[in-house]
């Protein structure tokens, strides 16, 4: 997925700056893609402490790993990847028979075999979770759920507040809880990821999180509990930088580094150049969610008929079934010429930063979440799989920075949800984002909560 690709390839070079040995382990496929859309090959080359290598991921090269077929990806990672990440680790080429052995493994938060792996060989392992942290306390609190039979649910009464999850009682609701709690049986395999992840990574020497102590103290607070040792240093692309302004004598810019796993393309920029200030709603639903083409349509006519400009990102795949133009209604053809913009993938950091950008249509994944709130754009929410629905939730209800029209897709509630945001609302969003960028800023400057805990995370890195 986009967002722990990027999140890993920026911690990596974060500790490439501060001077730790880097090896990142990519999948064969993840690493070709990377290639061929970026220069990472070159940007990384500065770097005399620092190495990529690859491993399958079980799968054959034309495999879409797309969103509907992902399980297929856990699958071949079990059968393929884990013995042969634990052969390198063993006795291969990260082994202490090396000339590099590996000291500290640094493993997204799924990986639980990564675990079991470096208690054998007796070395650190500091998980990275990259979704957000109200996501991760509630699979933390799964198995009290399940054991309390709030999880699974039947029927469609998505309304009813969840008890069982400490800090959320007053607002998180059945339909704010992740997509695989809505299934019959607890049985199913992603929540049987999600079980041992919640099994595992309070049991690591320590987990990093991409957040900011401000944003997420409520839930931080309830999480210690079970994970003492915690590194907030988020957002980590505010961090990266700031920290590559501050420590690297290199010129280059953050707007110029990549880690697209789609080519970006670049011509919406002159389009939006000519667009009024905080007028442009920015569409995008991320690298891996997926929309009917009935919802496409209700999306469009909801854009349309709120009479806003829109700059609109349509992934290759991201639409399942097929249709031509000869269905799309005229007035949308019409109408998407005179102030609509339809590209297949753009740098949303650099979009996000433009002036003309008023609002967020977004499926509330977490980096997409805090790239908006740093940039000060409100969001209108769409989750669709893992930590989004919870985010979506603290994204209105807590925070107080967008709406959230999960379970929904109606050209209706499209249309009032981007009025509400671009004009209607768009003072209270407006004040209440400001207010958390402003101490997400303060956070990763030299002396904030999040440049501290990451320097704690090097001296950790270092005594192991």
């Amino acid at each position: 997925m986009q967002g722990p690709v990027n999140c890993m390839l920026k911690l990596a070079e974060l500790l490439c700056i501060s001077g730790v040995t880097v090896t990142v382990l990519n999948t064969d496929h993840i690493y070709r893609t990377l290639l061929r859309h970026t220069d990472v090959l070159s940007r990384f080359s500065r770097y005399p402490n620092f190495r990529f290598q690859t491993i399958s991921d079980g799968l054959p090269d034309d495999h879409p790993r797309s969103g509907e077929r992902f399980l297929e990806v856990f699958e071949g990672m079990r059968t393929v990847m884990e013995p042969a990440f634990k052969e390198m680790m063993i006795s291969g080429c990260f082994s202490s028979r090396s000339d590099s052995p590996v000291t500290v493994i640094i493993p997204d938060g799924s990986f639980s075999f990564a675990f079991d792996v470096a208690r054998q060989i007796q070395i650190g392992l500091i998980y990275f979770e990259t979704v957000s942290p109200c996501a991760l306390w509630t699979y933390f609190c799964l198995p009290k759920l399940i054991a309390a039979g709030e999880v699974p649910f039947d029927g469609n009464e998505l309304d009813v507040l969840i008890k069982n999850v400490p800090g959320m009682e007053p607002f998180l609701r059945r339909r704010d809880l992740p997509s695989f709690c809505r299934l019959n049986d607890v049985a199913n395999p992603v929540a049987e990821i999600i079980l041992k992840e919640a099994q595992y990574v309070p049991r690591a020497h320590g987990v990093i999180l991409n957040t900011f102590h401000p944003l997420d103290a409520s839930i931080l607070v309830h999480m210690r509990t079970l994970c003492p040792d915690i590194y907030c240093i988020g957002p980590i692309h505010s961090l990266f930088k700031s920290r590559f302004t501050c420590e690297s004598k290199l010129t280059t810019t953050n707007s110029k580094v990549s880690n697209s796993l789609w080519e970006e393309n670049t011509s919406y920029l002159s389009w939006l150049d000519t667009q009024v200030t905080r007028s442009v709603v920015y569409v995008s639903i991320g690298s891996m969610a997926t929309m009917t083409v009935n919802q496409l349509f209700e999306f469009w006519h909801g854009l349309v008929n709120s009479g806003k400009p829109f700059l609109w990102v349509q992934r290759p795949g991201s639409v399942i079934g097929d249709y031509d133009d000869d269905q799309v209604p005229k007035r949308l053809v019409d109408e998407t010429r005179k102030r609509g913009f339809i590209t297949t993938w753009v740098p949303q950091e650099a979009v996000l930063a433009h002036s003309a950008i008023g609002g967020f249509l977004t499926h509330s994944g977490w980096n997409s979440t805090l790239e908006s709130i740093m940039e000060g754009v409100p969001m209108i929410c769409w989750p669709q799989n893992v930590d989004q629905q919870v985010n979506s939730r603290f994204v209105s209800e807590v925070w107080n920075i967008g709406v959230d029209i999960k379970d929904t897709c109606d050209r209706v509630i499209v249309e009032k949800a981007v009025k509400d945001v671009i004009d209607v609302r768009r003072n209270e969003f407006t004040e209440s984002i400001r207010m958390l960028a402003e101490l997400g800023c303060q956070s990763v400057a030299k002396d904030g909560s999040s440049s501290m805990d990451f320097n704690r995370l090097i001296k950790s890195i270092t005594l192991f």
